[in-house]
């Protein structure tokens, strides 16, 4: 069964999650937005971690508040999710509410856990975190996939998906619980209806999530490095890493499983040594009540007492009753005719029981009839099962005139069950516990009982304790849940088959087995990952010192001096005199957009008179450094003279155009550049339209710029196409 694999579900499962922390926190480490990519690797952590404390649960038991602590992290996970969330809604122009609104979140949960436990508290926090900070993941995710390479959003995408299905599966499917939803959608129901655990599902959906990040990832890093040889080998590593890491989770739940196996076969084989073993002990005890009652019977003193002896043969007669009644240790005994009245019984008899009762009896038939019958019983008066064992009388011809019958407590074998330390139960036909090592399973109900065998059992024994520890009877032996943990359950009929010993064994060493296969795997996925991403190092610092070594070579070359600025290292005005003449006729032959950017740093005299000119050199420097990592790798950056710049962006409408300045025009706004702290620019816009040459183009765009300006800079401006509505700036979109 699935949910025997529990432990290695939430093995992988935090795993995933861990993998896709240290990929987060390696893109933040290298990219724009550090602090959402922070927050996203965070939640991978943090996650992962919650996950193995789960499995730790699971192998070393759990205590409340081992639990409320568990809950606190998923609490935080969610957080951090949300935190990824709510930094990159700028980005696609959505506000979202401050950290403060973490505080009602956090206290929200908090307050579940005082008042209703830290079951229902994670509830709460699945409901009011989780569902929204993996559903505003996905959406963040989605929204940002068009500005990226067409390898890397693909992956994008898949990630999306990826977390807008984990929203469903981790925020909605909750353990069950009293309260709507948790009482309809739920972790049962989900069993039930998918015959798997959501916590596989959970896992798969995390090693998805992860697998996409990493994928999108390293797309990412090969678009930037360039190189056929480098993407060829990115695209073949993906499918190794996703190849190696199925084998090895396959295998490794294929050994833990393994493992497991001979573990339970171990418990399957002691609990069934220990249930025989108290079969016999309890065997031994009887066996000298039935030896007894077979020389009882077989005594010739007896017939007197049943064939109208006289009062000096009754008087021997009853002291023989006596004494094989104190040999046998039985607590009492008497002698029937065969017409079941009572005619000697044992002086501690305080009534004997009425003709009509054993007439009607199964054992005074069997005997009456020749037979031997033994039989449990419960004695109402203590509260404790009796022994029963009879054998007929027969006179010197064989005729049956008789039965005898003696009656032993099982104190002995009581106090036996005791020295154990797993629990065994004595039970009737209908699973009504009578004898135990527990104190409090005393005619308590084994499993559950229908209505009408409810009725009979309490006429039976008096007020039952209905609180089952099984779903359903064992007749012979079953792995099942007992009280939240799993155990083996053996059964062994006794005697005549109404009664039985059952054996309970808990099983919580079996996780000890098996975390040896999950260590093992663990062990080896370092291993592989450490290889594989080793080499992918390698492969990767290859290729750029190859790439180096051509850019030393055509920095020698004059052409390329010719197109580069000495200052910032980007290309000047003359580079983009061929990149232009060159866009501009792919535009007019193939109708493709092109549009440009010109944008140039406000108040930059300032910067110049206030700190000289040698810091105004470093602004324009650091300038030149920041703005290529927000801009597309198809992007064309130049410095078109002091401190203006201008972007040739190839494939972009005008509107496309707008939007990258604008997101651009933010971003430089909260750089500091070092001496001359926080400084502003102004953008101008403009699309290529049929007919443009590069002056008329850049003219436009110039004319915008100059617009930006007179409106009182920190702006982008658009020149509208002919007998276009003007565009909103970004000032007027501020104002609305």
């Amino acid at each position: 069964m699935l949910t025997d694999q529990l432990d290695f579900i939430f093995f992988f499962y935090g795993l995933a999650f861990i993998l896709l922390g240290a990929t987060c926190w390696t893109i933040a480490r290298v990219k724009g937005r550090r602090s959402a990519w922070a927050a996203l690797g965070a939640f991978g952590f943090v996650h992962g971690v919650g996950e193995w404390l789960d499995l730790a649960a699971m192998i070393i038991g759990d205590t409340p508040a081992f639990a409320a602590m568990r809950t606190g992290l998923l609490a935080v996970s969610f957080l951090l999710l949300l935190e990824f969330a709510r930094l990159n809604a700028p980005i696609i122009g959505v506000r979202l509410p401050g950290r403060w609104i973490y505080v009602p979140l956090l206290t929200l949960v908090a307050l579940v856990g005082v008042f209703h436990g830290a079951a229902t508290a994670g509830i709460a926090a699945r409901y009011a975190i989780g569902l929204v900070g993996a559903v505003a993941a996905g959406i963040m995710l989605a929204r940002l996939t068009p500005s990226l390479a067409t390898g890397a959003r693909r992956y994008a995408a898949f990630a999306a998906a990826g977390f807008g299905l984990y929203a469903v599966c981790a925020g909605l499917v909750v353990p069950a619980a009293s309260f709507w939803p948790a009482s309809v959608v739920n972790q049962e129901a989900f069993a039930a209806v998918a015959h798997v655990p959501i916590q596989l599902v959970r896992g798969l959906l995390a090693c998805w999530i992860s697998f996409s990040i990493w994928a999108y990832w390293s797309e990412e890093t090969a678009a930037e490095v360039s190189s056929p040889r480098y993407t060829a080998y990115v695209r073949n590593q993906l499918v190794w890493i996703l190849v190696t890491m199925g084998a090895i989770l396959a295998s490794g739940w294929t050994l833990t499983e393994y493992l497991g196996g001979i573990y339970r076969n171990d418990v399957q084989e002691q609990a069934t040594g220990d249930v025989e073993l108290l079969a016999s002990r309890l065997k031994g005890e009887t066996a000298i009540v039935d030896g007894m009652v077979r020389a009882l019977a077989g005594s010739p003193s007896i017939l007197p007492l049943l064939l109208a002896g006289t009062p000096a043969e009754d008087e021997i007669a009853q002291s023989v009753l006596d004494l094989d009644i104190e040999a046998a240790g039985a607590r009492h005994g008497f002698i029937v005719d065969a017409a079941g009245t009572v005619v000697a019984s044992s002086n501690r008899l305080e009534a004997p029981p009425r003709v009509s009762e054993f007439a009607s009896a199964t054992w005074f038939r069997q005997a009456i009839e020749g037979g031997a019958a033994r039989w449990y019983a419960f004695d109402a008066s203590n509260g404790r099962p009796v022994y029963y064992s009879s054998q007929p009388i027969r006179t010197g011809e064989g005729r049956i005139v008789g039965v005898a019958v003696l009656a032993k407590g099982l104190e002995g074998f009581e106090a036996d069950l005791r020295q154990f330390d797993r629990p065994y139960f004595l039970i009737d036909r209908n699973g009504i516990v009578l004898l135990s090592n527990l104190a409090d399973m005393q005619l308590r109900t084994l499993w559950p009982l229908d209505s009408t065998t409810k009725s009979m059992v309490v006429r039976q024994y008096g007020q039952l304790v209905d609180r089952h520890l099984l779903e359903r009877e064992v007749s012979d032996a079953s792995w099942t849940a007992v009280e939240g943990e799993r155990n083996y359950v053996r059964r062994r009929v006794i005697d005549n088959g109404h009664w039985s010993l059952v054996i309970l064994q808990p099983t919580r060493e079996i996780f000890a087995s098996r975390f040896l296969g999950i260590a093992i795997t663990l062990l080896v996925t370092m291993m592989a990952l450490i290889y594989l991403l080793g080499r992918g190092r390698w492969v990767h610092d290859d290729v750029q010192a190859g790439q180096r070594m051509q850019l030393q070579e055509l920095a020698q070359d004059l052409g390329v001096k010719a197109t580069t600025d000495p200052l910032t290292g980007l290309h000047n005005r003359l580079m983009l005199e061929h990149a232009l003449g060159r866009e501009l006729a792919a535009a007019e032959r193939y109708e493709r957009p092109l549009s440009i950017v010109l944008y140039d740093i406000d108040h930059f005299k300032r910067i110049n008179d206030n700190h000289g000119h040698a810091v105004g050199d470093k602004v324009l420097i650091q300038l030149s450094r920041f703005v290529p990592d927000l801009i597309r790798s198809s992007d064309l950056l130049v410095r078109w003279g002091g401190e203006e710049f201008l972007i040739l962006m190839p494939g972009s409408e005008g509107s496309m155009a707008f939007q990258a300045a604008e997101k651009l025009r933010e971003a430089i706004s909260r750089v500091e550049f070092d001496e001359a702290g926080s400084l502003t620019c102004s953008f101008g816009v403009a699309q290529y339209q049929a007919g443009d040459t590069a002056e008329s183009l850049i003219k436009r765009a110039d004319a915008a710029l100059y617009r930006a300006k007179n409106n009182g800079r920190n702006q982008v401006q658009m020149t509208p196409a002919p007998g276009s509505r003007p565009r909103l700036t970004s000032v007027d979109m501020q104002k609305r």
